[in-house]
């Protein structure tokens, strides 16, 4: 700023001068006169106001410099008062630690005085305590001295008689208490047993569970019979091999009959002619889609009817794998008698028994729905049923007792609480009813999935099924893995395999299935 005001002056300076000296010249007209003299006053006023801008600028600075200096010495005087008030405050602390100091050092003084004050005094009780010990202690030997000599036995002699005598009495007295508790349960135990069973029966009602392996498909008219055939039968044998049921087309009007022992196959293949039929397309590549479709269709439906079940039966916590388990039941039998609705109703009555009796409700009725999940395994175990499931609630974090319980249900195992055998009830009364179970359904299930089991256990088998009441086994292999020459070979070891382990009436034709498909798709 400085710089520019030296600039404006000589400027100035430099411009009078000239103003002058052509001023002086002769050959200035009265014209240029004027203009030199408002020149001059121009110059003159513009160094009056650099002047006055210079002095502006002056006291501006001196005044920020007295700000300066007071902000510094504003800033020292606070720095100087915090660094004097810690001092202080150091001193005081330092102060407040000598005088507690000294008031410890006083108090541990007067404490020690009253300690040898109380030390003494208590060395004077118990020299008094001592004597009156021994005067006491002498009254009581001439006392025993003169039991001893009116009763003619020793101190010793008598504490023993007077202590077996006392164990007689008490062991009498145990023995009566004992036979009299004995008694009383023997008359009430049974009435009582009998009459919670009679309640907990009569609290859970359900109708008689009969199970065939025949489903009705109903249709609207015969011709959809011959669009469900297909050229020379080539729809209803793709729909045999994709779904393992044996579909019957018979002279029954406006009906299909699907044959099979495995009721989630049934379901797949009457869901999957359901939609074929309503959806109009009936050829192989579209069945097998929707065959497909339908699978992961019941695994959906599978999984919402074990949550559903654990609802209405207020369980909670199931791992989903055993959910899926749950869900399951609902498409497996036992003798018979549909699993889940089996397994519902032992929860039912387990739950009953066990709040009867003033236990654990919840867990009853968790371990009787459980109890035989053993009996829907994904593959095929020697385990009995309950020891497989009893293995499965373990793995999934189950309680001891539900474990101990699904084991114990058959007696493959001890019982080691009181829902064990909770169960093992429960389960018999459900089994038992009339009318809750078929012998030969069951036996028939498994000797058919034995079958299917024989010719999945061969190498480039892809599918077994068993059809015609068994008289009949289709087994479809890998045609990358298995040539014609081997699925003659495999039919023939297929065959010896099922004489030799197996027994069954009549004759099983086992028929091996090889196609090899070239599929492109056109973009």
């Amino acid at each position: 700023m400085e710089t520019n005001i030296v600039f404006v002056l000589a400027a100035s300076f430099i411009a009078g001068f000239l103003a002058r000296y052509l001023l002086g010249k002769k050959f200035f007209s009265k014209k240029h006169h004027r203009l030199f003299f408002e020149a001059e006053q121009e110059a003159h006023k513009i160094i009056k106001e650099a002047h006055r801008e210079a002095e502006t600028i002056r006291k501006d600075k001196i005044l920020q410099a007295k700000e300066r200096f007071i902000e510094l010495k504003s800033k020292h005087e606070k720095e100087t008062h915090l660094r004097e008030k810690k001092i202080t405050d150091i001193e005081k602390r330092i102060w407040d630690k000598e005088r507690k100091l000294s008031d410890e050092i006083a108090l541990y003084h007067k404490k020690n005085i009253n300690l040898q004050n109380q030390a003494t005094d208590y060395e004077k009780q118990l020299q008094i305590l001592s004597k009156k010990y021994e005067e006491i202690k002498n009254i009581y030997s001439e006392q025993v001295k003169s039991l001893e000599e009116i009763s003619q036995y020793s101190a010793d002699e008598a504490r023993e008689k007077l202590i077996e005598t006392l164990k007689d009495e008490a062991k009498t007295k145990a023995r009566a208490y004992i036979q009299q508790i004995i008694e009383d349960a023997q008359l009430t135990a049974k009435a009582e047993a009998r009459k919670i069973l009679i309640q907990s029966i009569q609290r859970i009602g359900t109708e008689q569970a009969i199970e065939n392996a025949v489903s009705v498909f109903n249709i609207e008219s015969d011709d959809i019979k011959g669009r469900i055939i297909g050229r020379e039968g080539r729809n209803i044998r793709t729909l045999e091999q994709v779904t393992g049921v044996e579909i019957i087309v018979d002279d029954t009007p406006e009906a299909i009959l699907l044959s099979c022992f495995n009721p989630v196959r049934r379901e797949i293949a009457r869901l999957a002619l359901q939609k074929l039929v309503a959806d109009g397309r009936i050829h192989p590549a579209r069945i097998e889609e929707v065959v497909s479709k339908t699978e992961k269709q019941i695994e959906e439906e599978i999984i919402d009817n074990g949550k559903k079940t654990m609802i209405d039966l207020d369980i909670h916590g199931l791992r989903p794998e055993l959910v899926k388990i749950v869900g399951r039941m609902k498409y497996r039998s036992s003798y018979g008698q549909n699993l889940l609705q089996h397994s519902r109703e032992v929860a039912h009555l387990a739950g009953t028994l066990a709040a009867e009796l003033g236990l654990n409700a919840k867990l009853a009725k968790r371990a009787g729905l459980l109890h035989d999940i053993g009996k829907v395994p994904e593959a095929e175990s020697e385990l009995p049923h309950a020891l497989l499931g009893m293995r499965w609630a373990e793995k999934h974090g189950e309680h001891p007792e539900v474990c101990n319980a699904i084991g114990a249900h058959h007696d493959e195992i001890d019982m080691k609480s009181l829902i064990a055998p909770i169960i093992q009830i429960a389960d018999a009364i459900s089994g038992a009813r009339p009318g809750a179970r078929r012998q030969n359904l069951e036996s028939y299930a498994k000797r058919l999935s034995d079958m299917e089991g024989i010719a999945l256990s061969f190498e480039g088998v892809n599918k077994s099924f068993a059809v015609q009441a068994g008289r009949e086994l289709w087994v479809l292999v890998e045609s990358e893995k298995v040539d014609d020459q081997r699925a003659f070979q495999l039919s023939q070891e297929i065959t010896d395999r099922i004489q030799n382990e197996m027994t069954y009436p009549g004759q099983v034709r086992v028929t091996v299935i090889r196609e090899t498909r070239a599929v492109q798709i056109a973009r």
